[in-house]
């Protein structure tokens, strides 16, 4: 794959070569390879037929979490958030140790301490990390999902970009059968406030606890406003807020 470099860019296939534009420019690709038939039959392509199933799962699971959360998610990702979700369900399977390769499943590496461990502290937006944007202690309640950040001050323990005024806090209450699909999430009501000295103690409390089996997933989500003649508005395309596992289960 190669990098179109020069003042014309060009979108569409050509003589055999693909040009087409993606977050990092405009890229181009040759058109060709082994054909579908061959890699699903033949004895040789047997390691990539192994791959192949893993990598279904894995952007399945990827596509499951981001679905548990979409309310949250609308407002906080980044334009990569996909390839690096993939990546680490990728790495979670690898925690499988029960299955043989080609069937290595995240539902089962996810079931293991350093499985979770991976998935915890995941941020959703790079560009707006919650250690980079928090900067105040905080608890998770697993029993009831609560996340309390007590006596906090807006205005010296966020990171806040230079037009905000207020800012909205959310916690998620999640519980994900990663085998399955099956999800259901549980929010705490909004709560929001102006970026001042005012001291102010949060207790995020979901809706209920949510029902099923799998995985336990707890979730922060911090969104940044301006207020202008009394409405708030959000920022632009969510570039500042931080969506972050806090904890998982």
């Amino acid at each position: 794959m190669g990098k179109l470099k020069g003042i014309i860019k060009l979108e569409g296939t050509f003589d055999g070569l693909t040009f087409y534009k993606s977050p990092d420019g405009y890229m181009v690709r040759t058109k060709g390879g082994v054909s579908k038939s061959r890699i699903m039959n033949d004895p040789a392509f047997a390691r990539t037929r192994e791959n192949i199933n893993e990598f279904r799962m894995n952007v399945q699971a990827g596509k499951q979490l981001r679905n548990s959360i979409g309310p949250l998610l609308n407002r906080a990702k980044d334009s990569k958030l996909s390839s690096r979700m993939f990546k680490l369900m990728s790495d979670i399977k690898n925690y499988d140790s029960s299955s043989i390769r080609g069937q290595r499943a995240v539902h089962k590496g996810i079931a293991t301490i350093d499985g979770m461990l991976l998935l915890r502290g995941f941020d959703f937006n790079a560009r707006a990390r919650l250690q980079t944007v928090l900067h105040a202690p905080y608890s998770v309640d697993t029993a009831t999902g609560t996340i309390a950040i007590p006596d906090f001050v807006a205005g010296e323990q966020l990171s806040t970009p230079e037009s905000a005024s207020h800012v909205s806090f959310r916690s998620a209450f999640v519980n994900l059968d990663f085998e399955t699909g099956l999800f259901e999430t549980s929010y705490s009501p909004v709560s929001n406030l102006p970026i001042n000295l005012t001291e102010s103690s949060l207790n995020l409390v979901p809706a209920g606890i949510p029902a099923g089996i799998g995985s336990q997933l707890h979730l922060l989500s911090i969104e940044f406003y301006q207020e202008v003649n009394g409405v708030q508005y959000p920022l632009k395309d969510g570039a500042f807020n931080a969506l972050n596992i806090v904890e998982v289960v």
